[in-house]
């Protein structure tokens, strides 16, 4: 458990009568990326929802460095250390870029560490500095991504979980995203990826999990699923 940021086991989530999971686990490791596959309405959403608190698991258990987080508030498990960067990037419209990070800081302690971090997130996605007086819902899909993830990082987490970062982005944009989360590992915070694109996130990812019905139907390396049958015919074929 001591090696783990994240540790699922036998999670159900359901929707009323409609079980989306059944009988998960999962992992994620300290500093790694664990990328969660699977064709659409596999669970995968859900499975995320659910350690992030929004939506309550009916069965099995959620550990986070260690710590029981099956039935706690989306507030405590931020405070625990993990933030979402969400499918569809739900980003503030209506608002600037920079109060789309002044929101996102406003638990980060004081105003003066979350001005902190706001200018360095800002330097480390240059663009988001040049539009910071821009609102959020005129930028590119590629910038939104950006700031859906800087909003993320604000909280200065240690696990991560992306949900379909590369929908609807242009090629070169995916590669810069991907070429972040790479570096994101790299300084230590751990990653549970959801993506769309397989290939790719086979490529950086430590550890893999084919979601199929709201089951697990594969797990391991990635070098040993990128030829998969299972995953071809749950993911790729879908």
């Amino acid at each position: 458990m001591d090696d783990l940021a994240l540790d699922i086991k036998a999670l159900d989530v359901r929707y009323g009568p409609v079980q989306a999971v059944r009988g998960i686990d999962l992992s994620v490791p300290r500093a790694g990326i664990t990328a969660l596959l699977g064709a659409n309405g596999a669970g995968k959403t859900s499975t995320v929802m659910a350690v992030a608190g929004v939506i309550p698991p009916t069965a099995g258990t959620v550990s986070i460095f260690g710590q029981s987080m099956t039935k706690a508030s989306p507030d405590a498990i931020v405070r625990a250390g993990v933030a979402i960067c969400p499918e569809g990037r739900r980003i503030f419209a209506s608002l600037t870029v920079e109060e789309n990070l002044v929101l996102a800081g406003s638990a980060a302690g004081t105003p003066e560490t979350a001005a902190s971090r706001r200018d360095a997130l800002m330097d480390r996605f240059p663009i988001l500095g040049e539009r910071r007086k821009q609102l959020a819902g005129l930028l590119s899909g590629g910038e939104q991504q950006m700031l859906a993830l800087a909003r993320a990082l604000m909280s200065e987490p240690r696990l991560l979980l992306m949900d379909e970062p590369s929908l609807g982005l242009a090629p070169q944009m995916v590669d810069t995203v991907f070429a972040i989360v790479e570096e994101l590992k790299a300084e230590g915070i751990s990653v549970l990826l959801v993506e769309q694109n397989a290939s790719l996130a086979l490529e950086i990812a430590d550890h893999a999990v084919v979601l199929a019905n709201g089951a697990v139907a594969a797990t391991g390396a990635p070098l040993d699923l990128a030829g998969d049958d299972i995953l071809k015919s749950a993911y790729l074929a879908a």
